[in-house]
This record gives C-alpha cells, structure tokens and sequence, in this order.
C-alpha cells in the first residue's frame, strides 16, 4: 500500500505549533519530512506542558514520522545544506515572522530560482502584506482579531477561549490545504510551485459563518451566548438531574418536532409558530426552558437513551478521560498505543481523516534532537569525514 503523499518531499522550519502541525499532517500520509531544529534545545515544543522524562508528551504526537536535523541555521554552511535540501525538495513550511526567510538569504526569489517546483507554505500572524504584517502573532492573538474569541463565553464574563491552540491548528490545516492544491498544480503540469499565505487571524476568521454579512447588512453584532447556537433554536446545553451537561441540538424542523415529543410537550411539537427555525428562534428562551425542565428531572444517562430512540442529537461533554474510555473511539483507532524512550507505552490520539485505500500510519514519535542528521547529510553525499567536520565546527548536531 502506497501512502498518499509517498515520494514528496517536505521541509520545516517552525517551532511551536502552526508549522509543525501542519508538516506532521502531511508526515502521517507518507510524505518525508525534515525538520529543521536549532541546535542545543532545538523546537521549544520538546519542554512545553506535561514531561516525560524531561522531554514533552505534546513533542512526541506533534513530530511523529519526522526528521530530526540539528543545524546552525545562521552559518554560511549550514545555509548551504539547506538550499541543497531545497534544491528537490516539494513543499517548505515556516512560521518565522514575516522576512525571516529573506534574513536567512532564502526569500521567495531564492527558492524559486533554485527550485521552481517548490511550494512555500507560509504561517504567520497576519500575513505577509499588510499594516499589521510585522507584528508579532500567536495562535491566541489570531483567536481574538478572528473573531472567535468575542462570540466564546458566556454573555455575562470576559471572552474566554476554547482550551486549545485553535488558531494555530487552523491556520496548519489552511496551510496544508493550500500546500496540496499547488502539489496539484505542480505534479498535473499546469504551473509552477507558489507562495501559499497563512495567517493565523484569517484562518480564524474564515470558520466565522455569517458574521459580516449579518453586521454589515442588519448591523447585527454576535455576542457570547454561553452553550447556546445564537439565531438557531433549539441548540444549547443542559444540566441534568445528577449534576451533569448534556448538548442538544434539535434545530432541524422534523427533529424539533422528535425533540419535543420525546419530553412530553406535543403542544410545543406542533405548535405552527415553531415550525420553522426562525419562529423558533424568535423564543429560544422558552424552548429552552422546556428541554431544561425535561432534562434536569433525569439522569444524563436516561437522556441519552431516550434521545437516541428518538433520533435526536444529543450528547455529553467529554474529558480526556471519557475519550480515553470510550468504545467508538477505540473502534475507529483514534486511540493509538505509543512506546516512548525506555518501553513506556501511552496513548495517543489516531490519524484523522481516514482514507479507505491510502489510510496514514504513524511509523516513530519525535525524534530526540538531530536524531537523523547523519542519515540527511549521507543522503546529500557528505562522507563520514564530512559531517564529523561539521559536527567539530558546529555547523549541525
């Protein structure tokens, strides 16, 4: 079986998270990717949240299938091996501020001279144009000029944000669906490789529905709204008679009507004025307020099966150890066994999207630093003499 993106060739230079990301997506189907660390500590990620052993569990899913090179970005050789890497290599990812690359001697003039197939795949705060383009930006930063951070709270406490590194992680899948559809262009013969562009607030902003038109057109601002799914009814979340959440989303006409019947109010499932979703959002507040009195008499595992009879969507809040725990997690693979250094084994999470034919595979976790400079500089023809030189003079580890 022949992974997807078996025989491209993929660069990064990224730390932290939008980059990274984005190179491990295309790892996990096949492609070989290189990353380039700096020497000593390398990508800061290895000492970020909770450790094993001194280096991060986020380090280990987060460069998985990758290659470790160690090297002095800044020398005059080290520069020389990465342009050799570059020379046949398919796609670089970087998330260096905007003019990183061309402080290096590697802007876009560079690269495409020296390689006319390779697709530049840019993450940054806010682009490479623009008034803002020299501002530093963060994953969090991106959350809030997107507009994600505004609408995420409850109505009554300051924005709150989402517990991840959402604008990170949304600008990397940008940046990968961009890196394919110029792979597209290039292996069809219809061009050249191309500047993809990635900004992390434009990545948020791109997931925000109708927020615009709805200002620009009604002057409508959407505000925090807690569990609820504004203008969209009924969509919320619940407690329940023993303490728990549960989420609820009967929003489509024949569900609402499921929905109703199910808590015992027909006179609400059949009711003219919520036929539609836009009566029904008119009095969200009521509609609510039934569902709540319905659910906080039960269990939530009464609930669930009880909406689940009735074809209702509806489920609990997951932890990590409800998703550890859970059975279709398990049947899908998205929990998959890793060994770290010295036998540990610990779950990860499995590969997404699932492909039927070309499925992706994680075949090592992050590799420690420079694990596979060696292997990378043989495989341009330096001898053993060669990198031993370089390793005396500190141009790569």
């Amino acid at each position: 079986m022949t992974a997807p993106l078996n025989g491209i060739k993929v660069i990064e230079i990224g730390t932290l998270i939008a980059a990274p990301f984005a190179a491990r997506l295309m790892a996990e189907f096949g492609a070989e990717v290189i990353k380039i660390e700096a020497m000593g500590q390398g990508d800061p990620l290895r000492k970020w949240r909770k450790l094993h052993e001194g280096t991060s569990l986020w380090w280990y899913l987060q460069s998985r299938n990758k290659k470790s090179l160690a090297l002095d970005l800044k020398s005059p050789e080290g520069l020389g091996l990465i342009k050799q890497l570059l020379g046949d290599a398919d796609v670089l990812i970087e998330n260096l501020r905007p003019g990183g690359l061309e402080k290096l001697g590697l802007g876009w003039d560079v690269l495409h001279a020296l390689n006319p197939k390779l697709t530049l795949v840019r993450i940054s705060g806010y682009g490479q144009t623009g008034p803002y383009r020299d501002r530093p930006g963060f994953g969090a930063i991106g959350e809030a000029m997107g507009g994600i951070r505004y609408t995420t709270g409850n109505p009554d406490s300051p924005p709150a944000r989402v517990g991840v590194s959402l604008g990170d992680s949304l600008a990397s899948l940008h940046g990968v669906i961009g890196a394919l559809m110029s792979l597209l262009r290039v292996k069809t013969g219809q061009g050249d490789g191309q500047v993809v562009d990635v900004s992390l607030a434009e990545s948020v902003f791109n997931l925000m529905e109708s927020l615009v038109p709805e200002y620009d057109m009604l002057g409508h601002v959407r505000e925090r709204s807690g569990g609820a799914l504004p203008g969209i009814a009924p969509s919320n979340t619940y407690l329940t008679a023993d303490g728990t959440y549960v989420v609820i989303a009967g929003n489509s006409d024949p569900i609402y009507k499921r929905l109703m019947t199910t808590i015992g109010r027909a006179d609400l499932a059949e009711a003219p004025e919520f036929a539609h979703n836009d009566g029904r959002a008119a009095k969200s507040g009521l509609l609510d307020a039934a569902i709540t009195h319905w659910t906080s008499s039960l269990p939530i595992d009464q609930v669930l099966s009880a909406l689940e009879a009735a074809e209702v969507p509806a489920g609990r809040i997951y932890s990590a150890a409800d998703i550890v725990s859970d059975p279709h997690y398990q049947a899908r693979g998205m929990l998959l066994n890793a060994v770290l250094p010295g036998g540990v084994s610990v779950k990860m999470p499995g590969i997404v999207p699932k492909l039927s034919e070309t499925p992706g595979a994680v075949n090592w976790q992050g590799p420690t630093l420079g694990q596979h400079t060696d292997d990378i500089l043989a495989g341009l023809g330096l001898t053993g003499a060669d990198i031993q030189r370089l390793k005396t003079t500190g141009v790569v580890q």
